[in-house]
């Protein structure tokens, strides 16, 4: 299938590995323009480098940006000032018990996962109305439907993206601009490769009797019973991405692999 993606110019934040690496691997695989972003100056062009190797396509290029610098973001959008997909996919998370959570904590989870996304639109949203077309995807999780009690600052970010991007999503009445919401289930990205591993690690187990009994006891809930690869969440997001997406507008689409028992 043609996504009609060619040349449309994509800025994917937060992707230099996991999801974001994927999303800006198959928007460049269907030639469009490709921006990356991540905090350092090496990962981006390593992971630059790896993408035009891997899908041929030269047109990919990266920025160093920490979102948690206003400074940074505001660098970025002088430097990219008109892209045609804006996809908001950089977060941190981080399991901590709710006592633990300091106020600096609250504030750092707001401004990078929910912030960054926020100031981006606000940069590109009103470019995308005037030339009539554009497309924005805030990556979410199921975490945002079922907050996790091990981190509900981070669940509260994830609802939070949610309402911002069905709040943009109102804005767009009558056009051919779109904003649309992802919410991954459990992925096998980066972060929690790492975690995962280190879990065995510290327990003496193999990485899938981790897995399974994450799935047995955390998200016992999970019709796929595994981790969903970032392949998998790339595939809705590209689609998004398309022309072909646009009767999808407002919405919060999951890819969670059945974990969030709810027929809507």
């Amino acid at each position: 299938m043609d996504l009609q993606l060619n040349n449309k110019k994509a800025l994917v934040t937060g992707s230099t590995a996991g999801i974001g690496y994927a999303i800006a691997k198959q928007l460049a695989s269907e030639n469009a323009e490709v921006y990356i972003n991540g905090r350092t100056i090496e990962r981006v062009e390593a992971a630059v480098k790896k993408l035009k190797d891997e899908t041929g396509n030269q047109n990919i290029h990266g920025f160093a940006v920490d979102f948690s610098d206003n400074n940074q973001i505001d660098d970025l959008i002088k430097q990219l000032p008109d892209i045609d997909i804006l996809v908001n996919n950089v977060g941190i998370f981080e399991p901590k018990p709710f006592k633990d959570i300091t106020d600096a904590d609250w504030f750092k989870f707001f401004e990078v996962n929910v912030l960054s996304g926020v100031r981006l639109s606000r940069a590109y949203f009103d470019k995308m109305l005037q030339k009539n077309w554009g497309r924005i995807i805030f990556i979410s999780s199921e975490s945002a439907v079922q907050i996790p009690a091990e981190m509900i600052h981070y669940g509260m970010t994830k609802t939070a993206q949610i309402a911002v991007s069905r709040g943009l999503a109102e804005l767009t009445v009558g056009t051919n601009v779109t904003v649309n919401t992802v919410l991954p289930g459990p992925t096998f990205s980066e972060g929690a490769g790492n975690f995962i591993e280190s879990l065995a690690k510290d327990q003496g187990k193999s990485a899938s009797d981790i897995e399974k009994e994450f799935f047995k006891h955390a998200r016992p809930t999970s019709l796929l019973q595994r981790f969903a690869t970032t392949d998998e969440i790339a595939n809705l997001v590209t689609y998004l991405s398309s022309p072909l997406s646009s009767a999808t507008n407002g919405a919060a689409l999951r890819a969670d692999g059945g974990v969030v028992k709810s027929i809507l």
